[in-house]
């Protein structure tokens, strides 16, 4: 059986500037998005790695060197 291969939609130039700006913001909200979520994962750990060390308890972090 032979499959049909449809082509890509065509866009006028400025329909797809206007696609490419619009992914291209989408992408950056959701890089901040993710930025602030880590930087929320990392303040919780040190909150509880200071805890820890408070309790008497010594943590060793090891991380891959790349």
């Amino acid at each position: 059986m032979v499959e049909d291969k449809k082509e890509a939609p065509k866009f006028s130039k400025e329909q797809e500037i206007a696609f490419l700006r619009g992914s291209l913001n989408t992408l950056v909200q959701e890089r901040n998005e993710l930025v602030r979520i880590t930087q929320n994962v990392e303040a919780i750990m040190q909150m509880n790695f200071k805890r820890l060390e408070e309790l008497g308890v010594k943590i060793s972090i090891n991380q891959e060197k790349k």
